[in-house]
């Protein structure tokens, strides 16, 4: 086998976004800088490549616009509510947490924008929480979709280390995978490992780890910026926390199979601490992909408020467990009834207006910075085609024009020999009685009448209030939903500089840490939960961070 040695100023591992903004800040710095990644270039840009570019800012234009009164006050009141910090392990997350704040109140959007990354004008309400002030959930919307999807949150940064690259002052290597951190009198001084053989795979699709040489850099500086553990569903189970139940047999996967989290063995082995590895954010709406990327590719309904939302025996989820409330307390709870699915009961009409997919890949208007088919989609009658796609196509799908016939196929369906058919019936039933009235006992009712006094929800996120069994609203559609999973909230304990720190809280020189393998900042700076659109912002900032600290 070769061995290629090699040697720079600033050592990147990982091209996802995180790593990209720490190696475009390095050349802005005029660092020497080697970028490296286990994958063939075609991944470049990683797992943020994919997602649906959503981003958090407080007080921002956007908001403005449509009448949202945010403040940073308000913002740090969700976040802490949000994030539940109780450990002593949480002192540097809490500060990256504060940071942050004042970085999505302040920065953040113009340092994009100077980059020329724009949004999408109506901001998203995620998370919406249902408890009370103090407790979980956003107060006011404030998901802002980027205007080209992940890929064009991306893209500014790929340009900048593809023009460093022309340029000569970068060296991208993909297929190197990275075995050890070296470390020489207790500073990591670089990394060696096995290149693999190379391949011409398509984003996404799994690749193989035949070693067919070995390399070893020598850098000043080492950023790891590798991911986390969401594409190993063997790791997902065993940091999975006993609050959450016992982890679930079927899951489906929403990371590419290269999100493997091997770098959080390879980091602990050269003395990082890792910590709260068993916080975890996995989504309870997901759906089988009709056209699969990588093994078990699951997609994300972002729902709106209005379906019935059922457990897998046809039971209905308590209050405040709405559609797009409370991800993690959804988790938790489905948890708790022995199964591993639940259900939508919703109408066609409700599938139009609130069912839209995470993914920059479903969503190709945005994506696509196409206007005329945003309008077509978006404003006109009809699902959008990624969303008709899966009525027609989606194995998880059930369509029928009658409720009788909706619970037979129900029944029929993988998993539906153990829901209570005559109970599902009384849940329907009862739910559009309310909805004849203009008064309700109903929270959920209550709640997405409230919603559609923000333009925002009522113009694209939330349908009109109607009967499921209104047959001009009709057919009638239920859809088996699946543990979909997706980011590890806990990681490397880094300082602000993003210095990879010892369990003694002692920096280990040389080494550090950013985005989803740094719990997006500190080792955890969402605590427990995520507000959402924190996920990307996370990887710009703790990428920007140490970047600029690893080319001082």
């Amino acid at each position: 086998m070769t061995k290629t040695p090699l040697s720079t100023d600033v050592l990147v591992i990982g091209w996802g976004l995180a790593g990209l903004v720490a190696a475009a800040e390095a050349l802005d710095a005029g660092r020497r800088v080697i970028l490296i990644d286990q994958e063939p270039r075609t991944n470049l840009g990683g797992q943020a490549w994919w997602s649906f570019g959503g981003l958090f800012f407080i007080d921002s234009p956007e908001q403005r616009r449509m009448g949202i009164r945010d403040s940073v006050e308000l913002a740090t009141q969700d976040w802490f509510g949000n994030a539940a910090f109780d450990r002593p392990e949480d002192e540097w997350p809490r500060r990256w947490a504060e940071a942050y704040l004042q970085f999505a109140a302040g920065e953040k959007r113009a340092w994009l924008r100077e980059r020329g990354v724009g949004f999408f004008p109506v901001v998203g309400w995620a998370e919406r929480g249902g408890y009370g002030a103090i407790g979980p959930g956003n107060s006011v919307p404030r998901f802002h979709i980027t205007w080209g999807t992940g890929p064009g949150v991306v893209a500014p940064f790929a340009a900048a280390v593809e023009q460093g690259e022309r340029e000569g002052r970068i060296t991208i290597l993909p297929r190197h995978r990275v075995t050890e951190l070296v470390t020489t009198d207790g500073a990591v001084t670089g990394a060696r490992g096995a290149i693999l053989t190379s391949s011409g795979a398509e984003r996404g699709v799994p690749t193989s780890r035949e070693e067919i040489g070995e390399f070893e850099i020598t850098a000043g500086a080492t950023i790891v910026a590798s991911g986390g553990i969401g594409g190993n569903h063997d790791l997902v189970r065993a940091a999975w926390p006993e609050r959450l139940g016992t982890p679930p047999a079927h899951m489906l996967t929403g990371v590419p199979a290269y999100v493997d989290g091997s770098m959080h063995a390879v980091s602990a082995a050269a003395g990082a601490r890792l910590i709260n590895g068993d916080r975890m954010w996995h989504y309870v709406e997901g759906i089988t992909n009709w056209d699969p990327v990588w093994p078990s590719h699951g997609i994300r309904i972002l729902p709106g408020p209005s379906s019935l939302w059922l457990d897998a025996t046809g039971s209905r989820l308590p209050v405040p467990l709405f559609p797009g409330f409370d991800t993690l307390g959804t988790l938790a709870h489905l948890r708790t009834t022995g199964y591993d699915h639940s259900w939508f009961v919703t109408s066609r009409q409700i599938v139009e207006k609130e069912f839209a997919l995470s993914g920059s890949e479903q969503n190709p208007d945005l994506t696509g910075k196409d206007v005329s088919l945003l309008l077509k989609s978006r404003l006109a009658k009809g699902p959008t085609g990624p969303v008709q796609a899966f009525l027609d196509e989606g194995a998880d799908f059930v369509v029928e024009n009658d409720l009788e016939s909706l619970l037979e196929q129900m029944r029929q369906h993988p998993g539906g020999e153990v829901l209570d058919i005559d109970n599902v019936r009384r849940e329907v039933i009862a739910r559009d009685r309310e909805i004849d009235n203009d008064f309700t006992k109903d929270a959920q009712i209550g709640m997405l009448r409230s919603m559609r006094g923000y333009r925002g929800d009522k113009l694209i996120r939330t349908a009109a209030p109607h009967r499921l069994q209104d047959p001009s609203a009709g057919p009638l559609v239920a859809v088996k939903l699946h543990v979909l999973t997706r980011k590890s909230l806990g990681g490397i304990n880094t300082d602000l500089d993003g210095r990879a720190l010892r369990a003694d809280g002692q920096v280990i020189p040389g080494l550090f840490a950013a985005g989803e393998a740094s719990g997006f900042g500190g080792g955890g700076v969402h605590g427990y939960r995520a507000l959402e659109g924190t996920f990307l912002g996370g990887c710009l900032f703790s990428g920007r961070q140490a970047g600029r600290a690893a080319a001082r």
